[in-house]
């Protein structure tokens, strides 16, 4: 960031917000009545969950190496993506910058806050013209800057994460909602050098658990208060806290699970070729293909007609699908539909 402090970007109002505050979760009991919250004293899940996620927390501060002060969890990282506009933009003044074609979620947000969305156009090898975002960073209107990397739906990583940090004067915020399957470091490593970096990240797809709607914020920890202050008291249910808890015990299903997919991604790339009615498959260090098709709209179609669910990417990337990799028995079919065809 070049001049801002924090405090300078944040909304008004939201720097005058009180925080919900549970008493129960900010206090240490041994053996409580809880008579304080209206619940039911019966049922399996009678209780409010933990507010503050404080086992989670502490869970993934050992693992990622940053403090427990340093997270939020939300309810998967949309609800996140949502938190930091409210945040940091004011509505019918402020504007986000993100990359364009990327995760649609970043505008849909900011259009719900009021916000001006200004894309940021890619090459034709769906990278960053940084004279392009140079230029584009010039608006003074702009708050945030939403970076996928590895990009939803290219594939592909973006590279110089540093520069953007340096020359951007709002948040950077790195969506790395697919970074286990790339190879790629972290951005959590540049946590200690910029005050104005937000990382994402899910247990949505590597570790298997899109169902569970848990994501990650990892920031200084003045951002995260923001966080904190913004969020709905309980946006995290005590099911899906306990169900990643003993996720967490596990690590090594988490790197079991990568591998098999990244066999898979090699096996489905040797697949394509020759294949003719794939005109082009790009680079990818996601779980996921983004293909031109020749004739893409008999190619969908076709593929509809099995009851293959794909992701058509019309008109933001002309005659381009975009196909997640599945597991072998899946693949294969998608593998001998596509010779047929």
């Amino acid at each position: 960031m070049k001049n801002n402090s924090i405090k300078t970007l944040v909304r008004e109002n939201i720097l005058q917000l009180q925080p919900y505050i549970s008493f129960r979760d900010h206090n240490e009991f041994n053996a409580p009545v809880m008579l304080d919250a209206n619940e039911s004293p019966f049922g399996e899940c009678n209780r409010y969950p933990d507010s503050t996620q404080k086992r989670l927390k502490s869970k993934l501060a050992g693992l990622k190496k940053v403090s427990p002060s340093q997270i939020a969890i939300g309810n998967g990282s949309d609800e996140l993506i949502d938190l930091i506009v409210k945040i940091f933009c004011e509505p019918k003044k402020d504007a986000i910058l993100m990359m364009n074609p990327s995760f649609a979620m970043y505008g849909f947000y900011a259009a719900i806050n009021e916000n001006k969305v200004s894309k940021l156009n890619l090459d034709e090898n769906f990278e960053i013209v940084k004279d392009n975002f140079l230029k584009a960073a010039e608006d003074p209107s702009l708050k945030i800057f939403f970076l996928c990397s590895p990009n939803n739906p290219t594939g592909n990583s973006v590279d110089d994460i540093e520069f953007y940090l340096q020359n951007f004067n709002g948040i950077v915020v790195v969506d790395e909602a697919y970074i286990e399957f790339s190879g790629k470091k972290s951005s959590l490593e540049l946590l200690g050098q910029y005050s104005n970096l937000i990382v994402l990240q899910t247990f949505s797809k590597a570790w298997g658990f899109a169902g569970a709607r848990v994501g990650m914020a990892y920031a200084s920890e003045e951002i995260i208060t923001l966080i904190n202050t913004v969020k709905a008291p309980y946006n995290v249910n005590v099911l899906s806290q306990e169900l990643i808890l003993k996720t967490l015990e596990e690590e090594n299903k988490l790197q079991e699970n990568v591998t098999h997919i990244l066999e898979e991604r090699t096996w489905l790339k040797l697949q394509f070729e020759g294949i003719t009615c794939i005109k082009k498959v790009f680079s990818t260090d996601a779980n996921f293909f983004l293909i031109r098709m020749e004739n893409v709209d008999n190619v969908y179609a076709k593929m509809l007609g099995e009851e293959i669910l794909t992701s058509r990417r019309d008109p933001a990337i002309p005659g381009c699908i975009r196909i997640n990799v599945g597991n072998r028995a899946e693949n294969e079919k998608l593998i001998n539909l596509l010779k047929e065809i």
